[in-house]
């Protein structure tokens, strides 16, 4: 056990220790250290939101039932967008590899990489995984600018509705034999 005079072998200890867990929980396939950088840069971004609303005197909103739709609505909207959209695959191009094509107007991508890279591409191809964030860019513009992000809100909630109609329409269309 190395003693509290020598700072460099309790480092190394803790490292191997830290090794030694990470080896144990998953090794190379789950990059526990890329998720704890992920979790710490969110982490870093809301202390520094909270800590604009603060100094510039930002109340933090009550949001009612509406505010709480229009949110899940949104957040469900873009985070297909992002994720899943043949669109916006370009996006995804560096960290995910096309299997095909998924729902329609989507794709269906495998995660390529390992470590941050890995991580990166779990986060932009799923959209559970990135709806946390949309979610937070969206709390933090009802305290910051709640109109716009409102509207926003409002119009990716309209898009998650009209989506909801397709499907409706394409079931009653093969129910009845068209």
């Amino acid at each position: 056990m190395p003693s509290p005079e020598d700072p460099e072998a309790a480092e190394n200890g803790l490292r191997r220790a830290a090794e030694d867990e990470r080896a144990a929980y998953g090794g190379e396939d789950h990059p526990v250290g890329a998720y704890t950088g992920a979790m710490a840069v969110y982490a870093a971004g809301i202390a520094a939101l909270a800590g604009a609303a603060r100094l510039t005197g930002r109340r933090v909103p009550e949001p009612g039932p509406w505010d709480v739709l229009l949110c899940a609505g949104a957040t469900h909207r873009l985070s297909r967008l992002l994720t899943k959209d043949s669109v916006t695959s370009p996006l995804r191009v560096p960290f995910a590899r096309f299997r095909g094509a998924g729902g329609p107007g989507e794709v269906q991508e495998e995660v390529r990489g390992h470590g941050a890279r890995k991580v990166v591409g779990e986060l932009i191809t799923c959209p559970f995984c990135t709806g946390m964030w949309i979610v937070s860019g969206l709390a933090a513009g009802l305290v910051f600018a709640p109109r716009p992000t409102r509207l926003a809100a409002a119009a990716l909630t309209a898009l998650t509705g009209s989506d909801l109609l397709q499907f409706v329409r394409v079931r009653m269309q093969q129910a009845v034999g068209e």
